[in-house]
This record gives structure tokens, C-alpha cells and sequence, in this order.
């Protein structure tokens, strides 16, 4: 077999190996963009329940006449914001900030008794408490899914096929100081 043969033979086997990794390695960041766009519809799901539930939180409290009318107020603004779509920041930083209030407000029942013992104030209180914590163990895996999709748009040789499989930077899920901090039954945050 002449020398010219074999190397285009060589040549043929080292192209097809170049389109196969490339197939191979585009499939891969589609596989990354659809498990962040899975992990954020768990979570939007969670988020459209705790929208549904609030209102009748808020109800239940105002019932009682005894309530921080700003805290109300705060949530009843933050719900209205729009809650659908993509995870963008401004969507991210509007959930956190009516994860807090939703806080606020249970830390606020604690100082009244009669709110604090009717039988609907404490089921409400379960379910969205319930949905809180079913939206920080999502988080996680939004959090990590949008961790590798980050960093394979960063990664060589991957970023050079990642705007084709339509992968972008996603922001994080994050955690603020609000949320970490502890509360007194006051109704007060402690940092």
C-alpha cells in the first residue's frame, strides 16, 4: 500500500475522530443547558405555590386586627412582582427578598397568641413553611447545575461550542445574610 494511501487513511480516521468528539462535546452542553432549565422548573413550580398560598396568609393575619401592617404591605408588593420566566437576577433577588418577608411575618404571629393557635393560621403556616423548605433543597440542584454550566462556558474547548448549544452564564440561587440570620419571637431579625 503506498505511503500516500495510508496517510490519508490516517488523516480520514483523525477527522472522524475530531467530528466525534465534537458531537460528542456539544451534546454534552445542551445535556448541562436543559438540567439547569429542568432544576429552575422545580423550583418555579415551588415558587407559583408559595404565590398561591400567601394571599391567604396575609387574609388569615389581617383577620385577626392585630398585625405590622408593613410587613403585609411588603409582601403583598413583592407577590405582585412579576413571578414567571427565566431565572434572572432581578427574578432571584425578588423571591429572596419575599422569602424574607414570609419570615417576618411568621416571626410577627409569635406575639400574638390568638393568631398563633387558630387552627387556619397554623396549616398555612405549615404548607408555606413546607414550600420554603422544598425550595432550599431544589436550590441545591439549581445551584449545582448552574455551577457546571458556568464553567463548562468558561472551559476550553467547550467554550468554543457552547454559544452553538445555546449555553449562556445562569446566575446562582443564592442564599442572602437576611435569610441566615436568626429571629426572636419579637418579630425582630438578629444578625
Amino acid at each position: 500500500m503506498p505511503l500516500f494511501v495510508v496517510f490519508l487513511v490516517g488523516l480520514l480516521l483523525v477527522a472522524i475522530g475530531f467530528v466525534v468528539y465534537g458531537i460528542s462535546l456539544y451534546n454534552g452542553l445542551v445535556a448541562v443547558k436543559h438540567q439547569v432549565e429542568q432544576a429552575w422548573s422545580n423550583i418555579d413550580v415551588l415558587l407559583r405555590q408559595r404565590h398561591d398560598e400567601l394571599p391567604k396568609l396575609i387574609d388569615v393575619v389581617k383577620s385577626y386586627g392585630a398585625y405590622e401592617r408593613d410587613v403585609l404591605e411588603k409582601v403583598t408588593t413583592l407577590r405582585e412582582r412579576p413571578g414567571a420566566g427565566a431565572p434572572d437576577a432581578t427574578r432571584l433577588a425578588a423571591e429572596d427578598q419575599l422569602s424574607q418577608a414570609v419570615v417576618r411575618i411568621f416571626a410577627t404571629a409569635e406575639a400574638y397568641p390568638d393568631l398563633k393557635a387558630s387552627a387556619t393560621y397554623l396549616d398555612l403556616q405549615k404548607r408555606i413553611s413546607g414550600l420554603e423548605e422544598q425550595i432550599a433543597h431544589r436550590r441545591e440542584f439549581y445551584n449545582a447545575a448552574v455551577n457546571l454550566n458556568n464553567v463548562r462556558t468558561e472551559q476550553f474547548p467547550d467554550m468554543l461550542l457552547a454559544p452553538m448549544a445555546g449555553l449562556k452564564r445562569a446566575p446562582l440561587f443564592a442564599v442572602t445574610p437576611e435569610q441566615t440570620a436568626d429571629i426572636d419571637v419579637g418579630g425582630r431579625l438578629r444578625a
